[in-house]
């Protein structure tokens, strides 16, 4: 909402050794390098021959990277879901289904703000309104909402 850091992050993301990308992007990079090293190591081990001596070294450094792994996507995934959860919690339901939000087999696909244009036809005349609604993209279910 600060004016003063929009225009500093923009000609941030707008210099030449940013290469035009968003802040988001140099955010989600360490993430998307641990969620690869294990399938990178695991490719390198698969090419090695089992009979040198870096075979064993190279699966050891597999152990390694996969043991971080599974230790930093748990916390990542946490992230997500708190950021998620505090998200829901400024928004009302418009139409209130309850179902159970969080599931394992349920992820996040797109967030944001869109403009509804809500269609009133009364008995002489029809009306076209416009409303900001919130909406939430999963990958099995589109939940609409309004901020509070």
């Amino acid at each position: 909402t600060n004016p003063a850091f929009k225009e500093v992050l923009s000609r941030i993301e707008s210099h030449e050794d940013c290469r035009n990308l968003p802040m988001i992007s140099f955010l989600i990079l360490p993430m998307q390098r641990v969620t690869r090293l294990p399938l990178l190591m695991d490719t390198i081990c698969q090419k090695t021959p089992k009979d040198s001596s870096k075979y064993e070294n190279c699966t050891q450094a597999l152990k390694e990277v996969s043991k971080v792994h599974s230790q930093v996507i748990p916390v990542y995934l946490q992230g997500k879901m708190d950021v998620f959860h505090a998200e829901i919690m400024q928004c009302d339901f418009l139409a209130l289904q309850p179902f159970p939000l969080v599931s394992s087999s349920r992820w996040l696909v797109k967030r944001g703000e869109l403009t509804a244009y809500v269609e009133d036809t009364g008995l002489f005349s029809k009306r076209t309104s416009k409303q900001q609604v919130y909406f939430f993209l999963f990958n099995d279910v589109l939940i609409i909402t309004k901020k509070k």
